[in-house]
This record gives C-alpha cells, structure tokens and sequence, in this order.
C-alpha cells in the first residue's frame, strides 16, 4: 500500500485476532459493492484516523477534505440524482471526490451490524448522530471492509430517531440486492439498533459527541492501490 499508511499486520488463519491500531494510524474504511460474503469490489473507500481500537470499539475520525471514492453513474450522475426505479440497476463506475464540510467520527463495535457516525456543524455544534446498517467490518492489514444495508436511522440530540431511506431500502429488495431473508434481518438489526437509542446506551451516552480530533494529526492520503484484496479478513 502507498502513501502514509501503517497497517496492523494481517492476521494468521485458525481465527487469529488482528493486532490492534494505535490511535493516530491512518486505515481505509471501505464498503463493497452487494455480493454474497463481502465479495463484491469496493465501490466506496474513506482514509480515516484511528482514534480508539479496542476490543468494545474501533473508532475513527474522517477528516475534512479527505480525498475519498464514491459510486457514480457512469456518465457521471450522481447516485442520489438517478430516479429511485434506476437507481440500482444503472451502470456505475467510481471517482474520486474530497469529503467537504466538517468531519464524521464513526464507531463501531466488533460484530455490531451497524456503525454510528457523529456529524457537526461548523463551528462544532454537535448535529446528529447517525446509525448506518451494514454488514459487520471484516477487518485486513489496512482497514475494514462492510457492506452498507441501505436502511439507517437519524438520531439527534434531544434523543428523537427517526428512519432513514425506507425507500432505498425496499428498492434494493424489489431488483434483487437484498433476499427476503436477508431484508429481515437488517430490519431486526434496526429495531436491536433503535433499542440501544431508546435505553440511550453506549454510543450516545460515552460523550463522544464533546470529542475533538488531535490538531498534530494529518489528513490520510488515498492511496493509489485503495482497491487492493487483502490476503486475510478478520471480524
């Protein structure tokens, strides 16, 4: 891998756990593209900044102005700005784009199907947290690789959640991207998801939205090899 990345070393197989980064290391966290067992190419892939990795939680900081990958149509659209009816069934490519406006601190828990992103204003007015449903992070020498369920949920400050992109989520099932079975279980993921909103256990109760970045710290490079496979995957 290029540029100023220090991965952990890949871990060996019998279920060997991955060493641990060390706050400050700089790790993609990339998403791929639906296929079973995480075997489809990525198609989204963020450099981000170890803040924590620990056995409760990896968390991260995406700083802004990140250089990143993101889908698009392959005649340049954006995702978002494809009809619904379309949306996944047109031909797509990826680009690279830059992360503008005030970072995200994303957190995750081992084996956790979904992750919590804490968005600000500027200025750091704390806006919103936000629970993205995925597949749990396989994590490899030079990050964590999931695969996004398309359903999420808005979490804001005085405690009140709602659902987000209901209908992305129910498109997905009708061409085919998620099976019945499957579909359900984000679902039930959602609902073990807005349990812990509802309990306000951890994340949103750790305080992590009064966290603020260290200011020696540099914005990762994307490096030039983002897509590579990595020879092992771990949970």
């Amino acid at each position: 891998m290029t540029g100023d990345f220090r991965p952990g070393a890949d871990a060996g197989r019998g279920g060997a756990r991955s060493p641990r980064w060390a706050p400050g290391d700089q790790i993609l966290w990339r998403y791929r593209d639906h296929a079973p067992g995480l075997g489809g190419p990525v198609h989204i892939c963020r450099p981000v900044t170890v803040v924590r990795d620990s056995d409760e939680l990896l968390a991260v900081w995406m700083a802004p102005g990140t250089e990143c990958v993101k889908p698009v149509l392959t005649d340049g659209t954006p995702v978002h700005a494809e009809p619904l009816a379309t949306r996944y069934t047109a031909p797509r490519t990826t680009v690279r784009s830059r992360w503008f406006g005030a970072g995200v601190l994303k957190l995750a828990r081992p084996g956790e199907p979904w992750s919590v992103w804490l968005f600000w204003d500027r200025g750091w007015r704390f806006k919103n947290w936000y629970v993205n449903l995925e597949q749990p992070r396989a994590r490899w020498s030079g990050g964590v690789d999931s695969e996004d369920h398309f359903l999420d949920i808005a979490v804001h400050p005085d405690r009140s959640w709602k659902w987000l992109d209901e209908d992305e989520f129910a498109q997905a099932q009708r061409v085919g991207l998620m099976d019945p079975g499957q579909a359900r279980r984000v679902r039930a993921a959602g609902r073990a998801a807005v349990d812990v909103i509802k309990a306000w256990g951890a994340p949103f109760s750790d305080g992590w939205q009064d966290w603020r970045p260290d200011p020696a710290w540099t914005v990762p490079v994307l490096p030039e090899d983002w897509d590579r496979t990595p020879a092992h995957m771990t949970s």
